[in-house]
């Protein structure tokens, strides 16, 4: 994996090649490359490193074509390098092929491929698929039949695109598991990993789905299953405009992400409160709400930041629904055999609705007959296309690799999920109208602590030389510490674990020193009493402490270090205000740091490999 862009048409290509590139980088890569096909030669051009160092080296070959692919890596198989980068080529440099996925039998098929006397020159499975396309079209058949020869042969996931020299009037592009979208112009048609790459030159796309293979004219397109039987798509309007995906003069997406907030967070719950019946309304779930409260539980899966955001969904479920529920990393979930029935309920939650581990989690329950609701920001994404219903949490496009305001909409969109069904059951009128209050409020009170930016990003430079943190919670609050946590990793590379607080003495007070810092979430609630004889726990072994706490609280702010003030909410919502100082400190020491904040090393946005 990771960011796929295609081109035939009229235009040079090269420009549209470099800019579909640039405009995926945010999906986290360690190389780069081109490859183009027109009249008089076939040249590839890759390198290992950014899209920039890519672009010199494209232009100082003062190469021009209308037919081109182009492809940012994430390294696999084989470490980051130029030869390792794509596109992958044939022997006699006349067929090139970009990739997302992985080939998992490239082994036994590179195996008998060297029998035949090919020769692979680099470490990847990808370069395993271009000499096996090129087997079959040395037995004499199209590009497309042979892409389809030869992908009937892999096990694996992939979204490729493939162009020939032989038949240069066409890119193939095949999807299984790895995204792909095509974008119809006029005269001129794109593909590409994510619509992102395409907007700026059309709002007409086309979703493949897994099993079906596109070939592509400047002019027209057709599409095939992989057992060659025609099928007609479905074109789409994108509704998003190009400058949701700029960083409208902030220094980087991340911290634009963090402002968007306030917006993102009301965009969630638009139109989807009724403070008369104190009920929420999600039309993408409307004639299943009895069916998921007959639910004998409700599973919810999920990776990384999203799995955070599932915690809290689990904690709000239970104790406002009713409902038994479990949270399942989407990673472990398919291979433990789990044990789900026709009568559960499944919940996957995915930014982008690609992850293939939660996709494939979503596959295992499909099979076993459960509900699948998708929560996902991504229209037409895998997740939202294969779900049997499900809600779009509406943040808008989120660029930074380390995920925001995808998380406050997602737990916004779960309490929306609580409110429908615990109204539905036992939660009274006065009761849903208080919690419909307390989500009208919180686009203000998001903005409030956004104010405190400057003073965060003073706290946070003082802690920058930390190389571990321990960021404590409990309750609602706990998901937040380990998400605070995941965050300071993310991007400033600085250890840090996020743990129940009263689980501190069960083993990480052995950690805590005098350059330790320790982050409290401790928020006045039904356990803020304990909070605090944690936070003395913490500060009699002379740990340096930092705590989140409600406005007015003047208790704590004479027991620690520094304290970041936030309004109070209903207990339910508190994740979606106290997790926003933790992200505005994990930005500010990494940009302190010098880091690369929206891309992080070693990290992917959407994560379509297992």
């Amino acid at each position: 994996m990771c960011g796929i862009v295609g081109y035939i048409g009229d235009k040079n290509c090269v420009p549209i090649l470099i800019e579909g590139l640039k405009r995926l980088e945010y999906r986290g890569y360690d190389s780069a490359g081109v490859g183009i096909i027109n009249t008089t030669e076939c040249k590839v051009v890759k390198t290992k490193g950014k899209v920039s160092e890519l672009e010199k080296l494209v232009y100082a070959e003062k190469i021009q074509s209308s037919l081109g692919i182009g492809h940012t890596r994430w390294a696999t198989h084989g470490e980051p390098s130029t030869i390792n980068a794509h596109p992958h080529l044939n022997e006699e440099k006349t067929l090139f092929l970009i990739h997302n996925g992985i080939i998992e039998n490239y082994l036994s098929l590179k195996k008998g491929l060297e029998k035949e006397g090919y020769k692979f020159n680099s470490e990847t499975d990808t370069e395993v698929l271009a000499h096996l396309i090129d087997h079959y079209l040395k037995l004499k058949h199209s590009l497309f039949q042979a892409v389809r020869y030869a992908l009937n042969e892999v096990e694996g996931t992939y979204g490729i695109c493939v162009i020939y020299k032989g038949e240069s009037d066409k890119i193939i592009a095949a999807k299984k598991g790895s995204p792909l979208v095509l974008g119809i112009g006029n005269n001129e048609n794109f593909v590409a990993s994510d619509v992102n790459a395409l907007i700026a030159h059309t709002k007409q796309v086309v979703y493949l789905e897994d099993g079906e293979i596109a070939e592509i004219f400047k002019d027209h397109f057709t599409t095939k299953t992989i057992s060659d039987e025609t099928i007609i798509k479905e074109i789409f309007q994108v509704e998003m405009g190009i400058d949701e995906i700029s960083k409208s003069g902030y220094p980087h997406f991340m911290l634009k992400e963090i402002m968007d907030q306030p917006e993102s967070i009301f965009n969630s719950l638009r139109g989807r409160l009724v403070l008369d019946e104190g009920i929420s309304k999600l039309g993408g779930l409307e004639g299943f709400e009895q069916r998921i409260l007959d639910s004998k539980r409700i599973l919810i899966t999920a990776c990384g930041t999203s799995w955070h955001a599932a915690l809290v969904g689990e904690y709000m479920l239970e104790q406002y629904a009713g409902v038994p529920v479990e949270v399942e990393y989407a990673s472990e979930f398919r291979y433990r055999n789990p044990i789900i029935d026709k009568d559960d309920t499944v919940i996957f939650i995915s930014q982008s609705g690609e992850t293939a581990d939660t996709l494939a989690a979503m596959k295992e329950a499909k099979k076993k007959g459960a509900l699948c609701i998708g929560v996902c920001n991504v229209v037409g994404s895998s997740i939202a296309r294969e779900s049997d219903a499900g809600v779009y949490i509406h943040a808008g496009p989120e660029i930074g690799v380390a995920s925001t305001k995808a998380f406050t909409s997602q737990i916004a969109v779960l309490a929306l999920i609580t409110l429908l069904l615990a109204r539905r059951k036992n939660l009274s009128l006065p009761e849903g109208q208080e919690i419909i209050a307390e989500m009208k409020k919180l686009t203000d009170k998001v903005g409030t602590i956004l104010k405190q930016n400057d003073l965060i990003k003073e706290i946070s430079e003082k802690y920058s030389n930390a190389r571990n943190f321990l960021y404590l919670g409990r309750g609602y609050n706990f998901p937040v510490a380990l998400e605070g946590a995941l965050k300071l990793k993310e991007i400033s590379y600085i250890h840090a674990e996020g743990y129940p607080a009263a689980e501190m003495k069960h083993g990480p007070i052995a950690l805590i020193d005098d350059d330790m810092p320790v982050v409290f979430i401790a928020t006045k609630d039904s356990v803020y009493d304990k909070v605090i004889s944690n936070i003395q726990e913490v500060r009699a072994r002379k740990g340096r402490i930092l705590a989140i706490v409600n406005e007015g609280d003047t208790q704590i702010e004479k027991m620690v270090d520094h304290v970041i003030k936030v309004p109070k909410t209903h207990n339910m919502l508190t994740p979606i205000l106290t997790v926003i100082p933790l992200q505005l400190i994990a930005y500010h020491i990494a940009v302190k740091k010098g880091l690369n904040v929206d891309q992080p090393r070693n990290l992917a946005k959407s994560v379509t490999v297992e």
